[in-house]
Formats: C-alpha cells, structure tokens, sequence
C-alpha cells in the first residue's frame, strides 16, 4: 500500500527552541493579524486557519474560506490533523490531538517583509491519500526556508473517507478541493510573508506527487502556482464506479448506505476503522477493484469529468500544464520499504515474483517481457521492481513524457542513493526523498532511513537536492538540461551526484505502450 515512509507516531508539536530576544513576529493577512514566533532565522506561523472547520453542516462538502477575526491570533502550534487511518500508528495521533479545525496551514520566512518577493513553495504531503498531517517533525520547513531563501508552506487537507470516498450528496475529490482553496489562500496572502504570489512552487511525494498530478490536470487549479515538483507519483487514479463501490463498502461496514444522510452522524474516527476493516480485506474483492485491490488501497483522486476531465497522463498530453515548468523523479528503489513492512526482503520466493509480474506487468505477455529484458534479475528483484514500475516509477516517468511531447518543459531525476538505515537494506527507498529535500535528517521517521546520527555524506545529498529544489523554485531550472526524446537526460542524487541518458531504459521500453487509466470497476 503506497504510504510514505513520513508516517512515525511522534508528536506533531515543534521542540521548542530558544525564543530570540525581541518582540515575536506579526503579520497582517486579510482575515487579521498573526502572531508568530522566531526560530533559527525564520519567522514561524502554525495553525493559520484557511478553511472553516469541515464538519457539522459543512461535513463532506466543499471546504469553504475561514472568517476573519478581531485583535490578535497566535499562530505557534499546528492545527489538529485531520482523521487518520490506523497504519503506523497515525489515528491514535490524530486523535492525541483534539479539535475539529483540520484545515490550516503552516508558514515558514526568512524575511516576513511585503516587499521581499520571495520564491514560496508549497508542500503536499503524501500517504495513500489515507494518511497525512503537516505537524510532523519531517515537514518542518524552517531548514528549507532558511538556507534556500524562500517561503515555504504546508497544510492540513482531507484523507481517507472524509477527503476522497465517493459519497452520494457530496463533491468528489475533496481534499483536492481543500488543497486547491490552501493554495488560493497562498496566493492571496502570502506576500505578507514575504512570498511572490506569482512565483509559487507545489512539490508533493508519494499521494501529495499524485495530487499535483491531478492539480495540473484540472482547470481549478489554473493560475495558483507557476511549478510543480513530482516526487513519486502513484498511478491510482479511479472511475467514478469504482471509487461509489468501495464506498458502498465501507459504509457497509457500519451498516450504512454510502450517503450523506447517513454518514454524517458518524464520528470521524470510526468512519476511518470501517475504512481500516474494508482495507484488510480488500484482497478479496480484486475480482471487482483490481489492481488496487492486491495493494488495499481504497482511495484516490476521482476522475469524475468534473474537477478532473481527464487523467494527468492524459491532461499533459492534450497541453494542460504545457506553460508550468515540471520536476519528477523516484526513488531507485521504490518498493524497497514496502517489502520490509511485508516481512519479505530476503524471502521473496518464485511463486511471489511470478504472480506480481502476472498481475502488474503490462500487456498481454508482460511477465515474459520483465524476464527477457532483465536476464540477469533475481526473482525478489523483479517482484520489487514490477510493483515499483508500475505503481511509482513509471508513472512519474510517463508525466514527463508526456510533458514533453506537448511541448512543456520538464526535468527529470532519479534518487540513487543508499539509506544507510538498518545497514542498508532499503536501498534509495520510497520516502527518503523527503527528509533529504526537507534537510531534516535526524528527526520523525527519517532516523529510521538515514540513522540516528546523519553521515557526512547523507548531509551532502540533502544539499544537492535542496539546491536543486529552490533553484527550480526560483528559476524554473534545477541544474541540468531538461528531458527530451533525444538525450532522455535524467539527473541521479547520489554520493556523486551525474547527469545520465536513461537510467530507466529497460523499464522505459517495457512500459512504453501502456496507457495509464482511470482505474474501473469490474464485472467480477
């Protein structure tokens, strides 16, 4: 199940650093004044509300704009998360932190003056689009912000059956909806900050890459960010049928109906377990769900031919995003983590291999085509590498492509860089990229990956990539040549840093000829 290795059971609170001498830092936004509090060369705001509290009437409907206030806010503690599913021990932290004010966000300076004019970026965190608070310790931006020059923001949106279940009476896609109403909130307030409204970046991994796959894709979004950085986008996206299906289940799971009228009464939390007990299940409905089905994942962005027409593949294609300037990239060993999570590394027998290859590998006579372009792969290697090629790595691959043949400009990179974490083991996993954009290297779940005591080495990866990002951010060029058809020049993050011509090639060639859909509901 594609969560992101930013999932620790960690407070979300920041530490609390030594408050400088002088006054706290205040800004004024249209809905009042901020108060915030100085940390190591920023100036920090927590918790700004954005949207008003999605629940009671407002429950599973469009996120509406917050109200004003009088005097003044403190602004030094995140909001309350939204509800969690139950991996990695997310909901007992959601519900460590009570509230009903989900959606706001978090802001980072260097310099909150109107007229700096600094790059923002944007952070969409990612997990399974189940999963995901911006208070974890891995998302704080003040590192980014300090060092890179530049604004940078995170929020809280919608997971799981609040955010993306299909419900009868409600919008789908709703914490696409939540995260296009933040955005606009960045555009609208962020020079107060010190942000340039017109030079905003969106960068998001894993479920948040996905997400800015489907903002480029959707005309709601036009105008609220100039670049996108795609880190690890998964390829679920689902048809209207198959998304009400899943959430006919879960509302079975209560014994309910998949309504509005029905489920509004139900606490949020206990929406979120019947979404948990469907999803252990889930396996046993591949006949009906697919693909999805083999990985429990039960939520993804709807393409309903409302907010989102078309899928991103196909969006790119047509020129939808042809004036954004794109980043993407993954991990080299994506599926690396998840076969640990599984009890497998190590232990992936033939049997396995073949029926993953069977299941994910595309066209018709897939399986044997992974075998003859990979001669020399072991039988775990293919089983790592048809799921991670088709649920990350070539699905990212495929928005560049599709980017350039429309005539947009798009970069390319590859993490290649070994973890260091549990000696080595997980390769460049899914989710390293995070802590090492971030450059918080020895805090939440990144100690897990990189070690307790970050090397040498791992600060200098996170350098090379925090460079890169706020370059892009600010430039609109990461450092190296764009992707094209000709030299498919792809940039790898490793100790020693290259720019090479298709590192992907074998992948490339397999996957070349597979469309990737909306995902539909079965006849099984």
């Amino acid at each position: 199940m594609p969560h992101t290795a930013s999932g620790s059971p960690e407070s979300p609170q920041p530490p609390e650093p030594a408050e400088p001498s002088g006054p706290p830092p205040e800004v004024l936004i249209a809905a009042g004044v901020l108060r915030g509090r100085r940390e190591a060369g920023t100036a920090v705001f927590r918790g700004i509300p954005y949207a008003l509290p999605p629940v009671g009437a407002l429950r599973f409907a469009a996120p509406r704009p917050a109200h004003g206030w009088g005097g003044v806010r403190n602004a030094v503690s995140y909001g309350p998360p939204p509800p969690q599913a139950g991996v990695f021990g997310m909901a007992d932290l959601a519900r460590g932190t009570p509230g009903d004010d989900w959606l706001t966000v978090n802001v980072w300076t260097p310099a909150h003056d109107p007229g700096a004019g600094l790059p923002v970026m944007v952070w969409i965190q990612g997990g399974a689009y189940e999963i995901g608070m911006s208070g974890l310790p891995e998302y704080d931006g003040g590192r980014l912000a300090r060092e890179g020059g530049v604004v940078v923001v995170t929020f809280n949106y919608r997971v799981g059956m609040e955010g993306f279940a299909q419900i009868e009476g409600a919008p789908a896609n709703r914490g696409l909806l939540d995260q296009i109403l933040a955005l606009q909130w960045v555009h609208d307030n962020v020079e107060a900050f010190g942000g340039d409204s017109d030079q905003v970046t969106v960068f998001g991994q894993s479920a948040g890459g996905g997400s800015i796959a489907a903002l480029l894709a959707t005309d709601r979004a036009s105008g609220l960010f100039r670049r996108a950085v795609v880190q690890s986008a998964p390829c679920t996206f689902f048809t209207p049928e198959l998304a009400a299906d899943i959430g006919a289940a879960c509302a079975a799971e209560l014994g309910l109906r998949p309504t509005v009228a029905d489920l509004s009464g139900v606490a949020p939390h206990d929406l979120t377990a019947a979404g948990d007990a469907v999803g252990t299940r889930s396996e046993r409905r591949a006949s009906r769900w697919g693909l999805p089905a083999h990985r429990q994942i039960l939520f993804s962005p709807v393409v309903d031919g409302e907010l989102l027409p078309v899928t991103p593949w196909q969006a790119l294609a047509d020129g939808a995003a042809r004036d954004i300037a794109l980043l993407v990239g993954h991990a080299h060993d994506e599926h690396r983590l998840f076969t640990a999570v599984n009890g497998l590394l190590g232990e992936v027998t033939a049997e396995q291999a073949s029926a993953a290859l069977d299941v994910y590998a595309p066209g018709p006579d897939g399986a044997r085509r992974y075998r003859d372009a990979l001669p020399k792969a072991s039988e775990e290697e293919l089983y790592e590498l048809v799921h991670a090629d088709w649920l990350f790595r070539m699905p990212t691959l495929h928005l560049a492509l599709a980017q350039a043949a429309a005539g947009g400009r798009a970069y390319v990179y590859e993490l290649t860089w070994p973890a260091p974490g549990m000696g080595g083991a997980l390769g460049a996993c899914h989710g390293l990229d995070v802590p090492l954009v971030f450059g918080n290297l020895d805090r939440g779940q990144p100690a897990l990956l990189i070690g307790e005591a970050p090397t040498a080495e791992a600060e200098a990866v996170s350098a090379h990539m925090r460079a890169a990002w706020t370059a892009f951010a600010a430039h609109g060029a990461p450092g190296w040549p764009p992707y094209d058809t000709d030299g498919r020049l792809v940039r790898l993050f490793d100790a020693q840093p290259d720019v090479v011509a298709d590192p992907q090639e074998a992948s490339r060639l397999l996957w070349q000829h597979h469309v990737f859909p909306a995902l539909p509901l079965l006849d099984g």
